[in-house]
């Protein structure tokens, strides 16, 4: 089944005809490096830029906002749409990348990590189990690093209040599960895999990958999707399957976002800039 064989440990599979085993890991080293350039090690070192600036402009890390969902042009609201669904699209780029290399060694697509509709009730429970376990804890986790100043203030969404406000929201949960659980969880742990990388080593990089692109944050942020991308590794080397992770990825991004757009100002606990 493609989705056991995703799940422990990848075997590695002729990519191109007629290299050797070094030359083989060395394509895939470099088509890792490559996806990584154009997805989220991109966004890891644009984190870092951001949060050495957070870190150095007067004030405290907790008086300073991090937003996620913002406009891209005030004021004009089907102007906004466009931009806001162009950058949603091109975002799933490299996921499409990733599929098509998985395609070329001879795997069935994103079935071979799991990624697909045959078992969207086990995917959906077990997803929804995960969210509920990491959610609550995650919140709390939040508001304490926030307080003790090490992380800013978090604004999951500051869109005009226009129609397509929800559904946008809704779509960039989806699209933010669908890039990082299949990029940074099951690629990079198949490739990794076949390059060699013992299981904890493999844990170690794609946890740390997942808290570096959350930097922009603040050291909590840092911390906890780090925390968070440890129980996911496991859960996928169990599993075999990303798609329950994915699930779980979009219900937690959708309650964060579209619950800040519900309460915010108008419950105490909830911080706001």
């Amino acid at each position: 089944m493609a989705g056991r064989e995703s799940g422990v440990r990848a075997e590695p599979e002729p990519v191109v005809v007629g290299l050797g085993e070094d030359g083989r890991r060395g394509v895939l080293g470099t088509e890792t490096l490559l996806v990584l350039a154009l997805s989220l090690g991109a966004s890891a070192v644009s984190a870092l830029i951001s949060f050495i600036g957070s870190l150095t402009k007067p004030g405290g890390l907790k008086d300073q906002a991090a937003t996620l969902n913002g406009s891209y042009a005030p004021g004009r609201p089907w102007l906004d749409l466009a931009w806001q669904l162009f950058g949603m699209s091109t975002a799933l780029v490299p996921v499409l990348l990733v599929a098509h290399f998985l395609t070329r060694e001879g795997a069935p697509g994103l079935r071979a990590v799991g990624f697909d509709r045959t078992r969207p009730g086990w995917d959906l429970g077990r997803g929804a189990l995960v969210a509920a376990g990491i959610g609550s804890a995650g919140l709390a986790f939040y508001l304490a690093a926030r307080a003790t100043g090490f992380n800013l203030t978090v604004v999951p969404e500051a869109l005009p209040d226009v129609w397509w406000k929800f559904p946008v929201l809704i779509l960039s949960a989806l699209q933010n599960s669908v890039v990082e659980e299949v990029i940074v969880l099951a690629y990079l742990l198949r490739r990794l895999d076949q390059l060699g990388w013992s299981p904890t080593t493999a844990l170690l990089a794609s946890s740390v990958l997942r808290g570096s692109y959350h930097l922009y944050q603040g050291i909590g942020g840092f911390i906890g999707n780090m925390v968070m991308g440890v129980v996911f590794v496991l859960a996928y080397r169990r599993w075999g399957r990303v798609g329950p992770l994915v699930v779980a990825h979009a219900l937690l991004d959708v309650v964060a976002f579209v619950g800040y757009a519900l309460l915010a100002g108008k419950v105490g606990w909830l911080p706001t800039p």
